[in-house]
């Protein structure tokens, strides 16, 4: 069986997980390479100069541990500034993405979806699409756009075209591991009924799966599929 190259581009550490954690986690566990790329580092926006250091290591930490409950080893934390990276080229953007391509040649994308509300989700998403462009020889066969629960469906629907999810990822037997890697983010976690809750995300994951016959699935929107 041919095993499969997978890049994960997120803005943020527990996007990531968030988005396609159940998905990494059975690319692990089928065999496949996965490599996580974070781009900003998710506190910035939120702490006193004085603290953002600290605030950004200790999410660091979180996401290494998150990312090795899924499997996965090769995590590149970036610090482009949270919640602000429009104000960087994306050009920038864009040839950091590049790189991180020609170290580990995937075959498959996840990123985030173009109509989140957070900005950073946004512009990683637009870095994304430049990044792989469908040249001759390019390694990238299938791109795929998660939901970000407390952004994605927080865009009304008459703002911006919403998400319409196409394809379906069984993680039936993964769901507990995304859910174990949700937990090693517990800043970041919120009560129910915010949509960043784990009983939230469980839910979420359910109603997906049940749209597809499924026990618990992620839910992507296909932009592009080369075979």
């Amino acid at each position: 069986m041919s095993l499969n190259s997978i890049l994960v581009v997120a803005a943020h550490p527990d996007d990531e997980v968030l988005g396609c954690g159940g998905s990494i986690a059975r690319h692990r566990k089928q065999g496949d390479a996965v490599s996580v790329l974070i781009m900003a580092d998710g506190v910035g926006s939120r702490t006193e100069n004085a603290q953002s250091d600290t605030a950004a290591s200790e999410r660091q930490q979180c996401a290494r541990r998150a990312n090795a409950i899924l499997g996965v080893g090769d995590v590149t934390l970036l610090p482009y500034p949270d919640n602000r990276m429009d104000e960087v080229a994306l050009l920038d953007i864009v040839q950091d993405i590049e790189r991180a391509m020609a170290r580990s040649k995937p075959s498959i994308v996840y990123t985030h979806h173009a109509g989140d509300v957070n900005i950073d989700h946004r512009r990683v998403h637009d870095a994304v699409i430049a990044a792989c462009r469908p040249q001759p020889g390019h390694s990238v066969r299938q791109l795929l756009f998660f939901e970000t629960p407390s952004s994605t469906e927080w865009r009304p629907p008459a703002s911006h075209p919403p998400f319409a999810p196409n394809w379906f990822s069984d993680i039936s037997d993964t769901l507990v591991l995304k859910l174990e890697a949700l937990a090693a983010y517990a800043p970041e976690l919120r009560d129910f009924p915010h949509p960043r809750s784990l009983v939230a995300i469980e839910h979420l994951a359910r109603w997906r799966g049940a749209s597809a016959g499924l026990a618990a699935a992620e839910a992507f929107e296909l932009g592009r599929l080369i075979q």
